[in-house]
């Protein structure tokens, strides 16, 4: 009972730090915090080494000098040192304060952000160079206190690091522009488009059921969908993804419901990973998902016609996203030469050369 009440505590404490008021929990969702992380010791497919080694003492100092924030550590990600080992890595603008309260996640919140460097953009570029990234994903902290919800900031960003390298893969994974009207929400998505991104993301975390319980009050499960819908329809050949994250309590039918409504609203790349709670004040594990369930899952997800998918334990939004990108991308176009050349065979067309090198 002492314990109990010590987490209540720590609970409304933080709540008063945050600039948040406490709200009641759903009916279905004890409110008694629960004592132990996991539903059972963690697995073993679930225990990944500790990032350390010189390459990632090295980008850490770049990203110390620069005053920059990567999701990567504020998520506690599991996979940093191999991400930045490989050329990828997560870079989060706009500060490290997000003004929503999710409850799975690890990033700091309040009612009012960090103020906006202006000068972020350009020292994001440069630490891009100095790393010698390949793919980048730029990420945000939701900013409800801004006028643009820092759209216009997202944007520079990204034309930063195409004017330094126009050949950098840049993944915009945005929130979801939550504005009064319609209007400019979609003014919103078309300023970060305009920059050039090559992928547009948004998150839809969860199922439609688990999203009252898992995200902000002010997300909505339909609002994510249409976000990622519009950025398709504002510009056709952008490539759209979203992420979902399993072992929160949702049944396999809600899945494979989320994934029919991702490609309903026409999302080329979907990831799932484990979710891992990062403190006894987030949500609890409901399950411990097992790589054969994700293996199956992602042969699910490539039948309903997903560009590119990656499912796993350890796979977070942007793991290895570049490589998983440039893979993906390379054998989609395999698939399309060996069907060209199929039906050349057939005499139905002529071969093209080159097809089945990727870009």
């Amino acid at each position: 009972m002492r314990a109990s009440r010590y987490l209540i505590g720590e609970a409304l404490a933080w709540s008063l730090r945050s600039g948040f008021a406490p709200r009641p929990d759903p009916p279905y969702m004890s409110s008694t915090p629960t004592r132990r992380i996991t539903p059972g010791p963690k697995p073993d497919w679930l225990k990944v080494p500790i990032p350390s080694g010189p390459v990632v003492a090295t980008l850490e100092k770049i990203l110390r000098e620069r005053h920059l924030h990567t999701v990567c550590e504020e998520a506690r990600c599991p996979n940093i040192g191999e991400c930045w080992a490989s050329g990828t890595a997560t870079f989060m603008v706009l500060g490290d304060t997000c003004t929503r309260g999710c409850r799975f996640c690890a990033v700091k919140t309040h009612s009012q952000g960090n103020p906006v460097d202006p000068d972020e953009p350009r020292k994001v570029a440069e630490a891009c160079i100095a790393m010698g990234l390949k793919y980048v994903v730029l990420t945000m902290v939701d900013r409800d206190d801004l006028p643009d919800g820092g759209s216009g900031h997202v944007a520079a960003t990204i034309a930063a690091i195409k004017r330094r390298r126009p050949d950098l893969l840049v993944e915009a994974l945005v929130g979801d522009w939550r504005a009064d009207d319609p209007a400019t929400t979609e003014q919103q998505i078309a300023t970060v488009l305009a920059s050039g991104p090559d992928v547009y993301a948004h998150n839809i975390e969860t199922t439609a059921r688990l999203t009252p319980r898992v995200r902000d009050h002010r997300c909505s499960y339909q609002g994510s969908l249409q976000t990622l819908r519009t950025a398709k329809q504002l510009r056709a050949g952008i490539v759209t993804k979203s992420s979902i994250m399993l072992g929160l309590g949702e049944s396999e039918r809600e899945v494979e419901q989320a994934m029919d409504d991702l490609r309903e609203h026409d999302v080329d790349v979907v990831t799932f990973g484990q979710y891992l709670r990062p403190t006894l004040l987030h949500l609890p594990v409901k399950e411990h998902v097992s790589p054969a369930r994700f293996h199956a899952l992602e042969q699910r997800a490539r039948r309903k016609g997903f560009l590119y998918v990656a499912a796993g334990p350890l796979v977070r939004s942007s793991y290895k996203a570049g490589e998983y990108f440039i893979a993906g991308i390379s054998k989609q176009r395999r698939e399309q030469a060996a069907a060209r050349e199929a039906a050349h065979s057939a005499g139905e067309l002529p071969v093209q050369g080159n097809e089945t090198h990727p870009a």
